[in-house]
Formats: C-alpha cells, sequence, structure tokens
C-alpha cells in the first residue's frame, strides 16, 4: 500500500490547501509535485504516505481527500468578522496553527455526525440577543437554559471540577470544547462559529479559573455568531471599533454575570470588605478567578479603578495550570469525553476504521487501545 497511487478527489485536495491558507508555491516547498497531484489532466496522485503527510499539513482527515465533493465551509477569516483583518494577518504561526487544528475538528464533528449537530437542543439556533442586551439578562437566559442553579455550581468542589461541569454541559447543547497548549500566554482562548458545530478552543495552560471564564467569554461570541480570540487581559484587540468593540465588552460582562450574578454576589459579600482575601474567598466560593471578582467590586464602586488595576497586575502573575503528565490523560482533557465518546460510537458501529479512529483521534493507531481504556475508566 505504501507505494500504490492512491485515487483522491483532487478537488478536495486543492481545497484542503486553500482552506489550510498555503497558496500553491508555499505547499511546494514540502510537497514537490502537488500541482500535478491538483490538476484534473495530470495522472499523478499521491501515495498513502504521502496522503498522510497532507492531512497532516492541511489539518483534515486522510478520508476527506475521498468525499466525492468539496464542503461548504466558510474560511476561518470569515467567520472572524469583529476582528480587523490587520489582527489576523498579526497572529503568530501557533495561534494559526491552532485555528487550522480547530477547523478541522469542526470537519471531523460533521463527518462523525454525518452533518448534524447531535445535541437534543443547540443553544446558538435556540438563543437571540440584541447588542443592546443587558449582560445581566442575558446571564440569567443562558444559566436557564443550561439549567445550572448557582446553589449546583458552588456545591462543585474546586474548580477543576466546576470546568469539567460547564464543558460538559454545553457539550449537551451543542458546545464542543477542545483544548491545547497555546505556549503564548496573552491567548486564552478561541471560538469558531458553525451553524451546526460552534466550538470553543482553550488553552490549556491557563489557570483552571481562567478557562472558566474563557468559555462563557467565547459563547458570548458563539451567540451572537462571530468567531472570536480572547485575551488574558482585559485588553481589546487593536482596531476594533463599533460592533466589534461593543461585542468584546458584552462578552467580558456577560461571563461575569452569569458565573457569579449580583443577587448572589452580594449575598456572598454580606458585611465583609472588599479586600484580596474577600476577593480569593468568594472566588473559591463560585470556582471563578480572584479577578472577576474584583471586577465585581469595580462595577458596584466598591474599588476604585487604580485597585483594580493592581489587582488585574498581580492576576499577570497567577502560575499556568500544570502541563505534562501522561500523554493519554492529556489526549483526554483535550479532546473531551464527548468527541471521543462519538469517536469511539461510530468505530463500534463499524462506520469507521481503526485508522480513521486515529485520524480523528489525532493519535497513532497503537495508542487507540490505551486512549480507549483510560476513557471507559473515567466512565466507570
Amino acid at each position: 500500500m505504501a507505494g500504490e497511487k492512491m485515487p483522491i478527489n483532487k478537488e478536495m485536495l486543492r481545497w484542503a490547501r486553500e482552506r489550510a491558507g498555503f497558496s500553491l508555491v508555499e505547499a511546494q516547498e514540502k510537497f514537490k509535485t502537488i500541482a500535478d497531484w491538483e490538476d484534473n489532466a495530470s495522472k499523478a496522485l499521491p501515495t498513502y504516505p504521502q496522503l498522510e503527510s497532507l492531512a497532516l499539513a492541511f489539518k483534515i482527515p486522510v478520508a476527506a481527500f475521498f468525499l466525492p465533493k468539496c464542503p461548504v465551509l466558510p474560511a476561518i477569516e470569515k467567520t472572524f468578522r469583529t476582528l480587523p483583518e490587520t489582527e489576523l494577518d498579526a497572529l503568530e504561526p501557533r495561534i494559526k496553527l491552532l485555528l487550522r487544528k480547530a477547523k478541522a475538528l469542526q470537519l471531523n464533528l460533521s463527518s462523525l455526525n454525518h452533518g448534524h449537530n447531535p445535541s437534543a437542543r443547540l443553544i446558538t439556533r435556540d438563543l437571540r440577543f440584541s447588542i443592546d442586551v443587558d449582560s445581566a439578562q442575558m446571564a440569567a437566559g443562558v444559566r436557564e437554559y443550561l439549567g445550572v442553579s448557582v446553589k449546583e455550581q458552588v456545591s462543585w468542589s474546586s474548580a477543576e471540577v466546576a470546568l469539567e461541569k460547564w464543558r460538559s454541559r454545553l457539550a449537551e447543547v451543542g458546545i464542543f470544547v477542545f483544548k491545547d497548549q497555546f505556549r503564548n500566554p496573552r491567548f486564552a482562548g478561541f471560538c469558531l462559529t458553525d451553524d451546526e458545530f460552534p466550538i470553543i478552543y482553550v488553552n490549556n495552560t491557563s489557570p483552571k479559573t481562567r478557562q472558566i471564564f474563557t468559555l462563557f467569554h467565547e459563547l458570548g461570541h458563539l451567540l451572537f455568531h462571530t468567531s472570536g480570540i480572547d485575551l488574558r487581559s482585559d485588553e481589546v484587540p487593536g482596531g476594533l471599533s463599533g460592533f466589534g468593540a461593543r461585542l468584546e465588552v458584552l462578552c467580558n460582562r456577560f461571563a461575569a454575570a452569569l458565573l457569579v450574578p449580583d443577587a448572589e454576589f452580594f449575598s456572598a459579600l454580606g458585611s465583609s470588605t472588599p479586600t484580596y482575601e474577600t476577593a480569593r474567598s468568594l472566588g473559591l466560593h463560585f470556582n471563578v478567578s480572584s479577578l472577576v471578582i474584583f471586577r465585581k467590586f469595580l462595577d458596584h464602586r466598591l474599588i476604585d479603578c487604580a485597585e483594580y488595576k493592581k489587582a488585574h497586575e498581580a492576576s499577570a502573575t497567577e502560575p499556568p495550570a500544570s502541563g505534562g503528565g501522561n500523554y493519554y490523560n492529556n489526549q483526554m482533557a483535550y479532546l473531551g469525553r464527548a468527541y471521543i465518546g462519538m469517536a469511539l460510537r461510530e468505530f463500534y458501529q463499524n462506520r469507521i476504521s481503526s485508522t480513521e479512529l486515529a485520524e480523528v483521534l489525532n493519535i497513532a493507531p497503537k495508542s487507540i487501545s490505551a486512549l480507549e481504556e483510560r476513557f471507559l475508566k473515567g466512565a466507570a
């Protein structure tokens, strides 16, 4: 099979290259004969090992090259309608790579679910908000839709548990969350909108409480059907104005209002003074960062801007989430139980092969049994 020529759909190869952002000249630096592979008049075809290399470079499954027609998916840039092109162009290569990986995961989700979101409800389809919506009202509506009371939220034993609970609840309403190492603490995460498979991508090295905030900042973007990039600080991407700037502010306020509603905030605050110790205590109570609590202090004029700025600067020195660890546990964290579960389901029902399963899980075929074992242990 290694030397056998593979009868791919040449239009699909061209689609995959262009979607990944490679010009033909750029692609030829690694694949010398790709122009012939794309040329319908040429009989040249890649071998299976070459096809695997193409799939890795263009971030799509090998099986996608055999699709009869190219999927209709908007270019990544077009979904970031609130972000200036100059900001997108200036993104570092690592973030651009993760954007391509995210689009590959969207394609995998579509393939594994035959083009339809498997969730009984899809929050981005069911809920509609105006850009002028009150952030507290928006937060209350989303919390009710998710079916998570504040009482349940504060019962979770840690931020790590809370993160997985929120992630699971989002999957139930059609939002899939993936994680990775961004290798740049400035970026907390991003989201990619889509009519069927909107996804959120989180920086796994951010503190767990920051990852939770990112989930809801990005959910705010998805509810307005825009892709977005969440910066770890409060900064707004350069060049944003009008709708884009208003949306960034709204997403931050929405996330804070959902995670710490005003009534419960004041109830938990009681007669305590707005100090670092109070912020830490309330942060632990709600499973959020101290900075979210300081923002509540500022919004309710319990502190001034100078005090908030000090808290903001202090938050920048928070240690990142621990990295390393077991490879399979990392893959579980990156892909999530919902995604791994649907991939295994398709494999068990003989709809995909072991090779295709390895591709959508981004692991070597020999690693499937070990990852499957971790997944089943987690369900026990």
